[in-house]
């Protein structure tokens, strides 16, 4: 074995940089379903982690607060949570506050105080358009001046889970068998360049939008930068908070289509796009001018959610991996085909998209698509 180390790793280096295990789960028809099979599957990417980050999204689990913004703030000091609770107060009605349900796990230690809240903001922001900016805004004064404060999941009837910890650790600690959505997504982390603590494990969120991430966002500096001028601030200290903010950014304040988003961040390579039609080629063109310092470098796949949508995405020559699973109305992501097949036996279909492009999976009326038709369509529509 030791031989066998030192010839994989002749450099002695503890820097895994393909590990990290995703995995999604969607089922199209939009009924709710218990995420035991999702914790089950992730768990058998448990090689891939080093129990130093894992998490997770679940969109439709709260039905009985479904106008409200569910807000997960995390809490190292009473102090924090003071300021914070006095905070909310002044810019929300808080509808209903608690602690998130936890159980003392063997493996989980001095794990933060994490509290949810339900907030109504008709009476402090009653135009429905600018909402969320105003929600958007909260997390975003909270996260970078109240102390010891971090709002890490803050959309509506969804929400993320996450910890230091295997994934199916996280899960145990946050009872998270007693839930049900009709989207989970999960992650196991391998810190690489970032250090390992509660905030810094995925999922990364902002309102309803949700990511997890395998790989590394070489061009996070200048993501960031870009990113910081629209009013978006990294607090999280991992490099996969960027891409959250992004597809927020491009799709609900530039309002590009979900496919238009994933040609921004993952675009073609100059050479594809002098070969394509000229008015797709003056559209690219458009989006490398507008959008060039949001674009992803690095090797990545990544999972976003968001009500109604999962979408798979990887680099643009695939450096890491997804595979796409298809059963009756359910639609599966994975770092690895044998962690589907391990809940979902007798697959319908699988198989592995090409680096670039995007898949898409729907709620009933659409399903699930790659990206051509629907580039087209917005082609057709300039």
């Amino acid at each position: 074995m030791k031989n066998l180390r030192h010839i994989n790793n002749s450099f002695n280096d503890d820097k895994v940089i393909d590990a990290c295990s995703i995995f999604g789960a969607m089922d199209t028809s939009g009924k709710r379903f218990s995420g035991t099979g999702v914790i089950k599957a992730i768990a058998n990417m448990h090689d891939r982690g080093n129990g130093l980050g894992g998490g997770f999204a679940v969109y439709g689990l709260y039905p009985e607060y479904k106008d409200l913004y569910a807000f997960h703030v995390m809490y190292l000091s009473a102090e924090g949570r003071n300021e914070t609770e006095s905070y909310l107060k002044e810019c929300f009605d808080i509808i209903h506050r608690e602690d998130v349900p936890s159980r003392k796990t063997a493996k989980i230690s001095n794990p933060p105080v994490i509290i949810r809240y339900f907030l109504d903001i008709e009476s402090h922001q009653p135009d429905a358009s600018l909402q969320d900016d105003y929600v958007l805004n909260a997390i975003m004064h909270i996260n970078t001046t109240r102390k010891d404060s971090f709002v890490f999941s803050g959309g509506k009837n969804m929400a993320v889970f996450k910890g230091v910890g295997y994934p199916e650790e996280i899960a145990e600690f946050f009872c998270l068998e007693q839930y049900e959505g009709y989207i989970w997504t999960s992650h196991g982390r391998f810190p690489t360049n970032t250090q390992a603590w509660w905030g810094g494990a995925h999922p990364f969120s902002i309102l309803d939008w949700t990511v997890v991430h395998n790989g590394e966002i070489s061009s996070y500096g200048i993501n960031k930068r870009y990113l910081e001028s629209y009013g978006y601030h990294c607090t999280m200290q991992t490099d996969t908070e960027v891409i959250a903010y992004a597809v927020d950014l491009l799709m609900r304040k530039h309002k590009l289509p979900l496919e238009i988003m994933a040609k921004v961040l993952a675009p073609p390579f100059w050479s594809d796009i002098e070969r394509m039609p000229e008015k797709e080629q003056k559209l690219l063109l458009a989006l490398r001018q507008v959008y060039g310092s949001i674009m992803l470098n690095g090797p990545f796949a990544i999972l976003v959610a968001h009500h109604g949508e999962l979408i798979g995405l990887t680099d643009r020559i695939r450096l890491r991996p997804l595979t796409i699973g298809e059963k009756d109305d359910m639609v599966y992501f994975s770092s690895e085909e044998s962690a589907i097949r391990l809940i979902s036996p007798s697959l319908d279909k699988a198989w592995t998209p090409m680096g670039g492009e995007p898949v898409i999976a729907r709620l009933k009326q659409d399903g699930l698509q790659t990206t051509e038709n629907r580039v087209e369509a917005v082609l057709s529509r300039r």
